[in-house]
């Protein structure tokens, strides 16, 4: 690293020791910690990897609760300006603060458990459509609005049609070349 000019700053190098619930909770406080030149980078529950947070146990708990929390904060952001807003530009102060968050790194969400993913990003979702459509939260037609008016997918279709569309990609050789 040193001929390519580069250097590693420890206070920015994390360590995740992955595996099951019951190995961290064995190690306690003496886990594995990682010796550089300049000094000790010790293991820590969870890290960041390009936004997506991982935990130890390799779930996403973490990563979808701080994905929701994002989400409803520009949502309430969003709330204070609406009434200075046409309906177009509500719809995309949404699609660029709220739906560019649910889709940026989905794709590690396919096999998630239902639980985690569904129910939680679907709630943000339907409270995007609430905000943009000014409709209250037990209004009926939720679904017609999200799939029909606003040409939005479900949690679950967003995944998919990302996966698909990588893969449809890649199988044409139109992804990028590493």
């Amino acid at each position: 690293m040193s001929a390519n000019r580069l250097k590693l700053n420890t206070y920015k190098t994390e360590l995740l020791w992955a595996g099951s619930h019951h190995g961290p909770a064995l190690m306690g406080s003496s886990g594995p910690s990682l010796r550089l030149l300049s000094g000790t980078v010790a293991a820590t529950d969870q890290v960041c990897v390009l936004g997506a947070i991982l935990s130890s146990n390799l779930g996403l708990e973490k990563h979808v609760s701080n994905l929701c929390a994002t989400c409803f904060y520009w949502l309430c952001q969003h709330k204070r300006v609406r009434s200075s807003l046409d309906a177009e530009s509500a719809v995309s102060l949404v699609h660029a603060f709220v739906a560019y968050h649910v889709d940026y790194c989905n794709g590690i969400l396919a096999w998630a458990p239902r639980s985690i993913t569904h129910y939680k990003l679907q709630r943000v979702l339907n409270a995007a459509v609430h905000t943009v459509t000014g409709t209250s939260k037990y209004d009926r037609g939720l679904s017609h609005l999200l799939h029909a008016e606003l040409h939005w997918l479900g949690d679950p279709q967003r995944v998919q049609y990302k996966l698909c569309t990588t893969v449809h990609r890649r199988l044409q050789n139109k992804a990028p070349q590493w």
